[in-house]
């Protein structure tokens, strides 16, 4: 049992993820029928995805590149040889009767994924990562009686990741899961659409007793596309299974389904093992040979990784490792972060409020960084605002709500319109600030007795006194000074 490892109701929780990524090729991976989403039921399933007699599949190039970018993100070994094989299994939506996919030789392996639960750094090894075919689609809902068959979905290709049952809990899981599907996406191999099925979660989950060397049987949660169905899940199956051992009862090897509306997994089928698909190498599909040279194309082709853009920040602009792990979340938000941080020159200030007004403002809308209001210019000229003394941070934060809301869009206009210009006028700032020391005798008597909070009731006096709009670092240093004499 690892040493990390939180029990749950004495058990330890063992988990592994098998994900399926949605290569973000136009074109299928044997066929050149279209990818898109959302076409009429049908309407993008070519003579090759309908297994018509007499058609032969053909390799799409596009797909093996992403599967290479991915390998080589994660550390894996590129095989330079790999093989397809037909997976057999008799459903509606196959329409071959067969999945084509790889088995024992696949394009990616090993390699791992390294993510923080809380501050807690976590390394999950990969087992491997194969190119397949996805299936079709079977219809229930609009039928009566009946299901319809939508073959659109046939043929699009697939990266499984499949990893080493290293994880612990569902949060960890979850964790892990997003880590990757950040990954996919900066790597531009993945559109990360999880309503669209482009990125789904299968979740092997058993438990066993602290010190047994041996897992249990496990669960298969079935096409989780949500991280938070992700953790539901796992802590309603992980008690489930629990609660069949401490009443003796046998668990089975299955493939369940979560039901989110009742937050409960039911059994589906029977889980199969690789015996019963009965897999052999495809004799329509010759070996996939990967030579060092494509390789090497596609290394020199990728962008810089997160991890490394995370070390650049801390090095160069000096950000706190937290700070640069946050503005490394996805490629958007670090080209945001970067844009605004060379148009003003503040990197810790366009990182504090990347982190703050601007993440508050997507996750409360539920949006994505690339369709934010506040553009890196509107937030660079802000910032630039704060540091040469026109506003405070309390009146930028309004500005910012404004630009965000669309009232306006231009910042000095703003701070104009909304009379939030900081008084710089020190004759005027005195003045005011020995009508507060008269009017508040107790807190001066009592800040020079020793009380300090006295002087924060004298601060709050005096930006009350000038309607919030004198610069509060002039108010602290001219205050101190009367203060001390």
């Amino acid at each position: 049992m690892s040493k990390n490892s939180k029990l749950v109701r004495g058990y330890e929780v063992v988990i592994g993820l098998e994900n399926h990524v949605q290569l973000s090729t136009e074109s299928k991976i044997f066929s050149g029928a279209s990818t898109a989403f959302g076409a009429a039921p049908n309407t993008q399933a070519c003579a090759v995805d309908l297994a018509l007699p007499g058609t032969l599949p053909v390799l799409n190039r596009g797909a093996v590149e992403r599967a290479i970018r991915f390998g080589l993100a994660v550390g894996a070994k590129v095989a330079p040889l790999s093989i397809f094989a037909r997976k057999n299994y008799f459903y509606p939506d196959l329409p071959k009767g067969y999945q084509i996919s790889q088995y024992e030789i696949p394009v990616v392996q090993g390699g791992q994924i390294e993510f923080f639960v809380g501050d807690e750094k976590k390394v999950v090894k990969l087992t491997r990562a194969h190119l397949e075919e996805d299936a079709g689609k079977s219809l229930h809902e609009d039928y009566h009686g009946q299901s319809g068959i939508d073959l659109n979905r046939a043929g699009t290709p697939l990266l499984e990741i499949v990893s080493e049952p290293e994880m612990r809990s569902g949060a960890e899981a979850a964790e892990y899961a997003k880590t990757l599907h950040a990954l996919v996406m900066w790597l531009g191999i993945c559109d990360g659409n999880m309503q669209e099925g482009s990125f789904r979660c299968d979740v092997n989950v058993s438990v066993r007793k602290p010190g047994d060397p041996v897992f249990g049987t496990r669960r298969e949660i079935k096409n989780l596309n949500s991280f938070r169905y992700l953790v539901d899940a796992v802590n309603f199956e992980v008690n489930w299974q629990i609660d069949r051992l401490e009443d003796g009862l046998p668990i089975q090897q299955a493939t369940v389904l979560y039901n989110p509306d009742t937050g409960e997994t039911r059994a589906m089928r029977t889980k199969e093992d690789a015996a019963d698909y009965r897999y052999f190498p495809d004799p329509d599909l010759p070996p996939l040979m990967i030579g060092a040279d494509w390789i090497e194309r596609v290394r020199a082709d990728m962008p810089e990784l997160p991890a490394i853009m995370a070390s650049r920040f801390q090095e160069t602009d000096g950000l706190p490792a937290y700070d640069a792990l946050m503005m490394t979340q996805s490629l958007a938000m670090a080209r945001f972060y970067e844009a605004a941080r060379d148009a003003c020159g503040a990197p810790k200030l366009v990182a504090n409020w990347l982190m703050g007004e601007v993440s508050r403002r997507l996750n409360s809308e539920e949006r994505d960084i690339t369709s934010a209001p506040v553009t890196p210019a509107l937030l660079a000229t802000l910032i630039k605002r704060i540091q040469d003394g026109t506003i405070s941070n309390n009146s930028a934060k309004q500005v910012f709500e404004a630009l965000w809301t669309g009232e306006g869009s231009d910042v000095d206009a703003l701070i104009d319109a909304k009379d939030l210009r900081q008084s710089n006028d020190t004759g005027e700032l005195e003045r005011l600030l020995d009508e507060v020391l008269a009017a508040n005798a107790k807190s001066v008597e009592e800040f020079r007795a020793g009380k300090e909070k006295a002087f924060n009731a004298l601060v709050g006096q005096a930006m009350k006194a000038t309607k919030g709009k004198a610069n509060p670092a002039a108010v602290n240093e001219l205050l101190k000074k009367k203060l001390a004499g």
